[in-house]
């Protein structure tokens, strides 16, 4: 059995308060008593558990993460950014993935919670009023990255708007078939992204006064091979689209390999728009949406720190904004 705190005073031949105030240099100890507890650490090879002197502090020093689809690209960037910054504090970091609604339930039901972790952030999930209310109740500083509530403070983005813009640009480059691929509008986990994206592209085509039509809008996972499939999909129509707007980089390389098989030529007869501009975009040539997924995981971790140094401190909010990546794979029609 690994040595106890009782075992380096039985050995030290002092109290435990005495051996608790050498390891934790919480009161002067003569230096001689000092040197002999600190020699019966040594011969007991013992570990303090300072797990328990957090908690008997009312401190986990632990923050927890909540993430969806913790696999896909964008999400490892977001949180790659947050620990750029959370590595360097005196925080641990515990790390909870939701991929499915029962998942989401029971994470966000058991996670903030006093002695469990100091503080939190939640990444890519629309919380409910009754979310909002359960964690007010425990008390635990959260904050949202690519999410949005005045409760909270908040690193946000307006997808909408971006989606709008990226359909708008093909728009003028002379297409009006315009397909969508995307995640699934109602996905309990985080479809707020897909239908705003859904909403800015139905903007757009009715801007330019063009069609949407169902048949060019294709829902399935955030994956390589989901987006090759639909894409082909879109392609076997009587009249295929001649540019596919995509909701993530993800789905985007899929339909770049679906294009391939078939002949299509990129973008010659297929102009494609991914949104996320993961580090694999840069190398397709893919035309993207960049939403900052770095840096909102930097401003993320940021300001929970500074929610935990004042826990009292009003929410704040941030918007980050999008720029188009204009690369290889958009072109006018036929050019």
């Amino acid at each position: 059995m690994p040595a106890t705190i009782y075992d380096v005073a039985k050995r030290a031949n002092v109290g435990i308060g005495t051996v608790s105030s050498v390891i934790n240099n919480s009161r002067p100890v003569n230096e001689e008593t000092r040197q002999r507890v600190l020699k019966a650490i040594a011969e007991l090879d013992f570990v303090p558990n300072f797990s328990g002197r957090r908690l008997s502090l009312g401190k986990t020093h632990m923050i927890g993460v909540v993430l969806p689809y913790f696999s896909t690209p964008s999400q490892v960037e977001r949180l790659h950014g947050a620990m750029s910054v959370l590595a360097e504090s005196e925080f641990d970091v515990s790390l909870f993935t939701i991929e499915t609604s029962s998942q989401r339930k029971k994470i966000l039901k058991t996670v903030p919670h006093r002695g469990r972790i100091d503080g939190l952030i939640v990444f890519s999930i629309e919380l409910t009023e009754q979310d909002i209310d359960y964690i007010a109740q425990k008390d635990v500083p959260t904050v949202l990255v690519e999410a949005y509530h005045p409760a909270l403070p908040s690193i946000y983005l307006d997808d909408t708007s971006a989606a709008r813009n990226a359909v708008a640009y093909l728009i003028g480059l002379g297409h009006q078939r315009i397909a969508f691929i995307s995640d699934f509008l109602q996905d309990d986990v985080c479809s707020h992204f897909s239908r705003n994206r859904y909403n800015g592209y139905c903007q757009a085509l009715t801007a330019a006064g063009l069609p949407v039509d169902p048949d060019y809008h294709q829902q399935g996972p955030v994956s390589l091979e989901s987006g090759q499939f639909m894409a082909h999909k879109l392609l076997s129509l009587p009249t295929p689209p001649t540019a596919i707007f995509v909701f993530s980089d993800l789905q985007a390389l899929g339909v770049l390999e679906a294009a391939r098989v078939e002949g299509v030529n990129v973008p010659k007869d297929l102009s494609v728009v991914g949104y996320d501009d993961i580090l694999w975009a840069h190398f397709a040539r893919l035309t993207t949406v960049n939403q900052q997924l770095y840096a909102s995981g930097v401003e993320g971790g940021k300001l929970l720190l500074k929610a935990l140094q004042d826990p009292d401190m009003p929410p704040s909010s941030l918007e980050l904004s999008t720029e188009l990546v204009i690369r290889q794979t958009t072109a006018p029609p036929g050019s």
